[in-house]
Protein backbone atom coordinates (compact mmCIF):
# COMPACT_ATOMS: atom_id res chain seq x y z
CA UNK A 1 0.00 0.00 0.00
CA UNK A 2 1.21 3.49 -0.83
CA UNK A 3 -0.02 6.85 0.35
CA UNK A 4 0.16 9.84 -1.94
CA UNK A 5 -0.22 13.21 -0.27
CA UNK A 6 -1.10 16.51 -1.88
CA UNK A 7 -1.73 20.00 -0.68
CA UNK A 8 0.28 21.96 1.79
CA UNK A 9 2.44 24.97 1.04
CA UNK A 10 2.75 28.49 2.37
CA UNK A 11 -0.12 30.44 3.89
CA UNK A 12 -0.49 33.48 6.10
CA UNK A 13 -1.67 33.16 9.66
CA UNK A 14 -5.44 32.99 9.77
CA UNK A 15 -5.64 31.38 6.37
CA UNK A 16 -6.69 27.92 5.27
CA UNK A 17 -5.11 24.94 3.57
CA UNK A 18 -6.33 21.53 2.60
CA UNK A 19 -4.40 18.27 2.51
CA UNK A 20 -5.39 15.06 0.82
CA UNK A 21 -4.02 11.54 1.07
CA UNK A 22 -4.91 8.74 -1.33
CA UNK A 23 -4.20 5.09 -0.55
CA UNK A 24 -3.48 2.68 -3.38
CA UNK A 25 -2.30 -0.88 -3.69
CA UNK A 26 -3.49 -4.27 -2.61
CA UNK A 27 -5.35 -4.60 0.66
CA UNK A 28 -8.41 -6.17 2.19
CA UNK A 29 -9.50 -3.06 4.05
CA UNK A 30 -8.24 0.39 4.99
CA UNK A 31 -8.87 0.88 8.69
CA UNK A 32 -7.89 4.19 10.27
CA UNK A 33 -6.43 7.09 8.31
CA UNK A 34 -4.96 10.20 9.77
CA UNK A 35 -2.47 12.99 9.83
CA UNK A 36 0.54 13.50 12.04
CA UNK A 37 3.02 16.36 12.04
CA UNK A 38 6.62 16.86 13.00
CA UNK A 39 8.90 19.84 13.52
CA UNK A 40 12.70 19.70 13.74
CA UNK A 41 13.91 18.24 17.00
CA UNK A 42 10.47 17.09 18.06
CA UNK A 43 8.58 13.83 17.97
CA UNK A 44 5.87 13.21 15.47
CA UNK A 45 2.49 14.07 16.98
CA UNK A 46 -1.03 13.09 16.09
CA UNK A 47 -3.10 15.83 14.49
CA UNK A 48 -6.28 14.02 13.48
CA UNK A 49 -7.35 10.44 12.90
CA UNK A 50 -10.55 9.01 11.45
CA UNK A 51 -11.59 5.39 11.85
CA UNK A 52 -13.22 3.09 9.34
CA UNK A 53 -16.50 3.84 11.09
CA UNK A 54 -16.10 7.58 10.68
CA UNK A 55 -15.17 8.48 14.25
CA UNK A 56 -12.65 11.32 14.39
CA UNK A 57 -10.14 12.29 17.04
CA UNK A 58 -8.17 15.51 17.15
CA UNK A 59 -5.22 16.94 19.01
CA UNK A 60 -6.38 19.55 21.50
CA UNK A 61 -4.32 22.18 19.70
CA UNK A 62 -6.33 21.83 16.47
CA UNK A 63 -9.84 21.15 17.75
CA UNK A 64 -12.33 23.55 16.25
CA UNK A 65 -9.92 24.58 13.50
CA UNK A 66 -9.10 21.36 11.61
CA UNK A 67 -11.52 18.86 10.15
CA UNK A 68 -10.65 15.38 8.94
CA UNK A 69 -12.89 13.59 6.49
CA UNK A 70 -12.74 10.54 4.34
CA UNK A 71 -13.99 9.32 0.97
CA UNK A 72 -14.29 5.58 1.47
CA UNK A 73 -14.90 4.84 -2.20
CA UNK A 74 -11.68 6.62 -3.16
CA UNK A 75 -9.66 5.45 -0.14
CA UNK A 76 -8.77 9.09 0.42
CA UNK A 77 -8.56 11.17 3.57
CA UNK A 78 -8.71 14.94 3.72
CA UNK A 79 -7.60 17.47 6.29
CA UNK A 80 -9.16 20.91 6.12
CA UNK A 81 -7.09 23.36 8.14
CA UNK A 82 -8.64 26.71 9.01
CA UNK A 83 -7.48 29.61 11.18
CA UNK A 84 -3.92 28.46 10.77
CA UNK A 85 -1.31 29.62 13.26
CA UNK A 86 2.45 29.91 13.02
CA UNK A 87 2.74 26.98 15.42
CA UNK A 88 0.96 24.77 12.88
CA UNK A 89 4.08 24.98 10.71
CA UNK A 90 5.40 21.43 10.31
CA UNK A 91 5.84 18.54 7.96
CA UNK A 92 2.51 16.74 7.83
CA UNK A 93 2.50 12.98 7.33
CA UNK A 94 -0.43 10.89 6.25
CA UNK A 95 -0.94 7.59 8.05
CA UNK A 96 -3.06 4.55 7.35
CA UNK A 97 -3.61 1.25 9.02
CA UNK A 98 -4.86 -1.51 6.78
CA UNK A 99 -5.59 -5.21 6.66
CA UNK A 100 -4.27 -7.72 4.16
CA UNK A 101 -5.14 -11.37 3.59
CA UNK A 102 -1.98 -13.40 3.96
CA UNK A 103 -2.97 -16.92 2.87
CA UNK A 104 -5.61 -18.99 1.12
CA UNK A 105 -7.28 -19.77 4.44
CA UNK A 106 -8.13 -16.10 4.74
CA UNK A 107 -5.85 -15.24 7.64
CA UNK A 108 -5.45 -11.51 7.98
CA UNK A 109 -2.71 -9.22 9.12
CA UNK A 110 -2.86 -5.57 10.14
CA UNK A 111 -0.15 -3.26 8.83
CA UNK A 112 0.68 0.44 8.85
CA UNK A 113 2.01 2.82 6.20
CA UNK A 114 3.16 6.44 6.12
CA UNK A 115 3.17 9.04 3.39
CA UNK A 116 6.27 10.92 2.34
CA UNK A 117 5.27 14.10 4.15
CA UNK A 118 4.23 17.52 2.95
CA UNK A 119 5.43 20.84 4.34
CA UNK A 120 2.94 23.33 5.71
CA UNK A 121 4.36 26.75 6.48
CA UNK A 122 2.28 29.40 8.22
CA UNK A 123 3.77 32.88 8.19
CA UNK A 124 2.92 35.23 11.01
Amino acid sequence: VQLVESGGGLVQAGGSLSLSCAASGSFYRINAMGWYRQTPGNQREMVAVITSGGSADYADSVKGRFTISRDYAKNTAYLQMNSLKAEDTAVYYCYASYTVVVNVEGARRDLEVWGQGTLVTVSS
